[in-house]
This record gives structure tokens, sequence and C-alpha cells, in this order.
């Protein structure tokens, strides 16, 4: 008896159901006028919207990225000479390590001074800067803000005040945010992709070029600094020990020609020329080997340096993302007709509770 019992519930439930989808879309059948009124008028939408929009422009630029680092035979050098009390480099790859280079891109510093750095628009020179308050009309919006009125970003930086901060804040946040894109395609390959969406097709193109040149000349500089700051070291000191071998040869010289014919008897006459002589000797000494320690250091240096070979550059005309006319009077006539349709349900279910 209880099985049948529930069998009868379910079949009660089922018919329930299918009762009230029958309810439902009969009334929505007796609204078909109103759900078509909106579908027109959502489609009307769309097309506003799509016809009125600007279009957004992607600017992108790959490059492959080869670290560098010392290795093989020259570790070898850097081992014995680092016995001997000298330093040859080669310290620069603990700096910057796998996707390091990916965070440079999203740094405050590394974004304003792309944004501050010039090209040409149109034959005129303008700040990338100048160029973004431009095509966002900030200018606009600042005119009801006394302090942001007169804003200017032509001075130096280094004498930025805090409004001038603040704003730039402002611009690497949203620039990271709704600009900025930079990625690995591939995790097991050294290709780094960057983008750059924008209103401005110019500003796009540019800021791309700016931003992938200013991260990828300070990754290069911080790398290989450890490396060149010891170069020059070993050249300022083959320079000055050179200096002191050219003066001392030039030494024993004079000493020879005060005594061109000396008395052999008196050898005393021949001590300011050995004296110079054995100057001679240890300066030359002293200047093959730090020669040999500045040629090592040259080799850490450019097997320190990583590769870095841009692959494609955004060329004009950049990709154009636009929403048609055609597909925003679709999208806009069905999305409007759906939320039409859900609020008459909704609306008939509580008026059916309400009962």
């Amino acid at each position: 008896m209880a099985e049948e019992q529930n069998i009868n519930n379910e079949e009660i439930s089922l018919k329930e159901l299918i009762f009230k989808v029958k309810e439902w879309f009969q009334y929505l059948l007796s609204k078909w006028k109103t759900i078509l009124l909106a579908g027109i008028l959502g489609g009307i939408l769309g097309f506003t919207y799509a016809y009125f929009k600007k279009p957004i422009y992607t600017a992108e630029t790959t490059f492959v990225l080869e670290e560098g680092g010392s290795s093989g035979g020259l570790g070898q050098y850097a081992g014995l000479a680092s016995m001997a009390g000298i330093d040859l480099g080669g310290g620069g790859s603990g700096i910057f390590q796998g996707d390091n280079i990916l965070q440079l891109y999203k740094s405050r510093r590394m974004i304003q001074q792309a944004l501050l750095s010039k090209d040409t628009f149109n034959n005129k020179v303008q700040s990338l800067i100048n160029r973004f308050i431009q095509f966002n009309q900030l200018k606009e919006q600042w005119e009801t803000k006394p302090h942001l009125e007169k804003l200017s970003f032509d001075n130096d930086p280094n004498t930025f005040n805090r409004i001038q901060d603040s704003v730039i804040s402002s611009m690497v946040e949203d620039i990271n945010k709704n600009y900025l894109q930079v990625a690995k395609p591939d995790k097991k390959l050294s290709i780094i992709n960057v983008k750059v969406t924008a209103k401005d097709e110019l500003f796009a193109q540019s800021f791309t070029k700016a931003i992938v040149a200013t991260v990828n000349n300070f990754y290069i500089v911080t790398k290989t600094k450890k490396a060149t700051e010891n170069l020059t070291i070993l050249q300022q000191q083959a320079d000055s020990v050179k200096q002191v071998l050219n003066y001392s040869i030039g030494g024993v010289a004079a000493a020879i020609d005060e005594n061109p014919n000396s008395n052999p008897a008196f050898q005393r006459l021949r001590v300011s020329s050995q004296k110079k002589q054995v100057d001679v000797q240890a300066s030359g000494a002293i200047y093959q080997e730090i020669v040999k320690n500045l040629e090592m250091a040259k080799i850490t240096l450019r097997k320190e340096k990583p590769l870095i070979q841009v692959v494609d550059e955004p060329v004009l005309p950049l990709k154009k993302d636009r929403l048609g006319k055609v597909k925003g009077l679709f999208v806009g006539g069905i999305i409007l007709s759906f939320l039409t349709t859900i609020f008459l349900v909704l609306r008939l279910l509580l008026k059916n509770i309400l009962i």
C-alpha cells in the first residue's frame, strides 16, 4: 500500500509540474507582444551602443629571453681568481630568476618611465602621459577640481609634488588593470608576450614599444651591474698601472741619458737606472696580471648579459576589437527579451503565492 501511495504522489507531482509549465507557456504566449516589444527595444539599444562605442586596439610585442650566466671553463677561472682575492663578477644571475621580469612590467617605476617618454604623434612630439590624458579626456574631469585644473607633467620627474605622484599612481593602477597584459604563452619556453589594449591606436603602439624597451634595458643593466662595475675597476687599475709603467720606462731612459758613457769602475752611477729598471719589471708584471683579469672580466660580462631578441612588434593598423552593429542589434534584442521573460515568470509565481 505504501509503495502504491508513493507512486501516486510522484504521478501527481509530475502532473502538477507539467500543468505549471503549460500554464507558464500559455501566460508567456499571451504576453508575446510585450516580449517582442522588449526585444525590439533591446535591439535598438544594442545597435546604438555598437554605433557609438569606440573600438579597442591591441598592440602586441613578442620577444625571446635567454638568460646569461657564468658556466663552463670560465667558472674555473673565476674560482681560481677568487682564491687570489680577485672578483671577476658573475653574481648577477641571482638578481633575477625565471619569471621575475614579468613582475617588472607591473612595477610603478617601469610604467611611469614609459609614460614619461616621448614619441611623435601625427608629426607632433608628445609625451605618452599627455596622450593618455588626452584620449581619456582627463582634463575635462579635472576642470571641476581646482587642485588638478592646471596639473602638468612636463617638469623633471624628480621634482614631482604629492599631487603629481598621486595622479601617476592612479594611472599606473589603471594601466595594470585595464591596459597592460604580460605573460609567457608556454611555460616551457622563454618567449614573453606583451599586450597593450587602448581606445587610442597610436598610444597602444607607442606605449607597447616604450614599456618593452624600458623594462628590457633595466633588466640587462641590473643583471650585468656587478660584472660591469668590476670591469670598470679593473680598467681603471690597468690604466693607472700603465701610466706608472710608462713613467718608469721614461725614468730608465732618462737615467741612462744622464750617464751615457759611465765608467764601469763607478758602479754607483748605474744605481739610478737599475732602480728604474726594477720599477719597470714590477709594473710590467702587475700590468700583465691585470690585463689577464681584465680580459676574463670582459668574458664574464658578455656571458652575464642576457640575450633579448624581439620577434614581433606592433605595426599599424593594429588589431581592432569592435562590436558590430548587426551583432549589437541581435545580442541586445536577445538579452532584453530574456530578461523580460524572466520578469514575467517571476511575477506570475509571486502572484500565485499571494493568492
